[in-house]
C-alpha cells in the first residue's frame, strides 16, 4: 500500500511540475520599452553575442521587427509562411511566400512578400508526425549584425512566434541566456535593405549565382526540436 502512495504521489508531482514548464513556456514576452544601449559580450567566447531566448530581429530587406524565439532544440531554423508557391526559373527552383507578423515595434498586422531560391529540402519529424519542407537562406539582422541563414518554411500560425532560431544559426551568434530576453538593441547597418534587394536582383538576373548545390541531395533528415509543441 505503501509502495502504491509514494507511486501516486511521484506522478501527481510529475505533472504540476509538467503543468509548471508548459505554463511558463507558453509565456508571450513583451517587448519592453527600453532596450540596453549596447549587447551583452561573452568575455569568455571572443566576438561571440550572449543572446536572450526571445529577441527582436529584421527579415531583410523589409523594415518590419519580428520577435524570434532562440531554441537549441531544432537543428534548421524555421520560418512562419503561407501561401508557398514553388516555381522554376532559368532552369532553378524558386519560392514565392507571405509571411503575416506582427509588428513587434508598433503592435500593427504586417504581410511581407518574399520571393527567394529554394536551397534545400529538410524532412522534420514532430509530435504530429513527417514534414517534408523547402529551405531557403536569407539574411536577418539581430542586434548591429547580419546572418545569412538556412530557415525552413512552415505554417507557424498556431504558434507565438512566427521565427524560430535553431542551432545552425544559433552557432553562428553565440551563448543563449536561457533566463532573460531582448538583450540586444536591434540597430542594424543603413545599407542592409539596399544591399539585400541588390543580391535577390542578382540572383534573379544570373541563375549561376544560385546555391543550389543541396537540392538534389535527399531531403535531410532532422529533429523539430520544440518548434512543433507550444512555445
Amino acid at each position: 500500500m505503501n509502495s502504491i502512495k509514494r507511486y501516486c504521489l511521484v506522478l501527481s508531482a510529475s505533472a504540476a511540475l509538467l503543468a509548471s514548464a508548459a505554463s511558463l513556456a507558453s509565456e508571450l514576452q513583451e517587448v519592453p520599452d527600453e532596450l540596453p544601449e549596447e549587447p551583452t559580450m561573452g568575455n569568455d567566447v571572443p566576438s561571440h553575442l550572449i543572446v536572450g531566448w526571445v529577441e527582436k530581429a529584421r527579415l531583410l530587406p523589409e523594415q518590419t521587427a519580428v520577435k524570434v524565439k532562440v531554441d537549441s532544440g531544432a537543428l534548421t531554423s524555421s520560418m512562419h509562411a503561407v501561401n508557398i508557391d514553388q516555381f522554376i526559373r532559368d532552369g532553378k527552383r524558386w519560392v514565392r511566400y507571405d509571411v503575416p507578423v506582427k509588428d513587434a515595434d508598433t503592435g500593427e498586422r504586417i504581410t511581407m512578400h518574399f520571393e527567394v531560391p529554394v536551397y534545400r529540402r529538410v524532412l522534420v519529424r514532430g509530435a504530429g508526425g513527417e514534414d517534408r519542407r523547402p529551405v531557403v537562406k536569407m539574411s536577418m539582422c539581430i542586434g548591429d549584425r547580419i546572418y545569412e541563414e538556412q530557415f525552413s518554411l512552415r505554417d507557424r500560425g498556431d504558434m507565438n512566434y512566427p521565427v524560430l532560431l535553431g542551432r545552425r544559426t544559433i552557432a553562428h551568434m553565440g551563448l543563449i541566456d536561457v533566463a532573460n530576453t531582448f538583450l540586444l538593441p536591434l540597430n542594424c547597418p543603413e545599407d542592409a535593405d539596399q544591399q539585400e534587394r541588390d543580391r535577390l536582383a542578382e540572383l534573379q538576373a544570373d541563375a549561376s549565382l544560385i546555391d543550389d548545390s543541396k537540392m538534389d541531395d535527399p531531403a535531410e533528415d532532422e529533429d523539430a526540436g520544440s518548434q512543433e509543441y507550444e512555445e
